[in-house]
């Protein structure tokens, strides 16, 4: 036992030994107290669209939240279809090695277990855990890693794939009443709040017919856009 925490905590292993103690801290934190940290790389994949963004704070209105960034998911489908311009060498990477379409966490996590048990193993049986050599392994672990946390974490892409941003079954919101967390109009994207099943989910929304609707008015959900990204809403009155 002792030799396995020398090993763990020796010069070479010890940066991935405590970034995994953290992730584990993280993800007790998460299922302890409830709260969705989670994030999803964007990939700008937007900058060719219509939709018109508030500079400073990505919707209008200045009500996003820290949830509704860092629940955004993109998929390889809009990435590949929706761009004008080539993708940069790291979007490439993070679509290829399954940081995009997955929950990043979850991706970052399997990775970072995975980079961390081959460089332990490794130098453990080559006993370089506290040499250059092993600085080497450490950094060459980081390709065979990610190889292997592509193959592992490909099987969950279905399963995430039919699940919402909290990881329940999808909850049919069509029809559904809310209230408008910015004003929007045109195609101009905002978020709205939506009561269901006595909980409160954030969404994008866009006018159903350009017309303007402001802070805080009562919304009535129409139907989902296409791509499934926002929902389409017009002004509703008690």
């Amino acid at each position: 036992m002792n030799d396995l925490i020398e090993i763990a905590f020796s010069p070479v292993n010890m940066v991935l030994t405590i970034l995994m103690i953290l992730l584990i801290l993280y993800w007790l934190f998460t299922m302890i107290s409830g709260i969705d940290l989670d994030m999803d790389i964007d990939v700008d994949i937007d900058i060719d669209t219509d939709v018109d963004i508030d500079a400073d704070t990505g919707i209008e209105g200045g009500n996003l939240d820290f949830e509704d960034i860092a629940n955004t998911e993109v998929n390889k489908e809009d990435v590949v279809g929706k761009r004008r311009r080539p993708l940069k060498w790291w979007q490439i990477l993070l679509i290829y090695f399954n940081f995009v379409g997955l929950p990043f966490m979850f991706t970052f996590t399997c990775w970072i277990f995975i980079w961390w048990m081959c460089t332990t193993i490794t130098t453990s049986l080559t006993s370089t855990y506290d040499n250059s050599l092993g600085y080497i392994i450490f950094l060459a672990a980081i390709v065979p890693s990610l190889i292997l946390t592509k193959i592992f974490t490909t099987p969950f892409k279905g399963f995430f794939k039919n699940l919402n941003k909290d990881g329940d079954a999808p909850i049919d919101l069509i029809g559904r009443k809310g209230t408008l967390q910015s004003t929007i109009s045109g195609d101009k994207l905002g978020s709205a709040e939506v009561i269901a099943e006595s909980n409160p989910l954030s969404i994008y929304v866009k006018s159903l017919n350009g017309e303007q609707i402001n802070y805080h008015q009562k919304i009535l959900i129409i139907k989902q856009s296409e791509d499934k990204n926002y929902y389409l809403v017009q002004s509703y009155n008690d």
